[in-house]
């Protein structure tokens, strides 16, 4: 007698679902807000805490009150933005920034950057 072999059952081959692509925007950065002593006092005794208030200075800062803090040895900006808020590529930009109408436009630019 012969014995007949019987053959796996095929299996399904497994359906190829369409996942819709999410949208991933990336991630902004937490804007840092000085305390204290860490804030930026300019020479009119203005205080300022943060980006959004440093961007809002600028509009309204007199040409003098700027190049108190802005000369050709020193940007006490660019060293606030780097050393207390964190942000060394914003401070790089702003070192070129020699005008108070310069810094800021580099500002603006870089809020968009920021979780605000």
């Amino acid at each position: 007698m012969m014995t007949i072999k019987k053959s796996a059952p095929k299996k399904a081959a497994a359906k190829k679902v369409a996942v819709p692509k999410q949208n991933h925007k990336k991630s902004k950065r937490v804007l840092t807000q000085a305390e204290g002593p860490q804030c930026f006092w300019t020479t009119n005794g203005l205080i300022i805490a943060n980006l959004i208030e440093l961007r809002d200075a600028f509009e309204k800062m007199e040409n003098d009150v700027f190049t108190h803090h802005v000369t050709e040895k020193k940007n006490d900006f660019a060293d606030w933005v780097k050393y207390v808020l964190g942000d060394t590529e914003l401070a790089e930009k702003m070192l070129a920034a020699n005008k108070v109408k310069k810094a800021h436009t580099v500002v603006v630019s870089r809020l968009k950057i920021y979780d605000i």
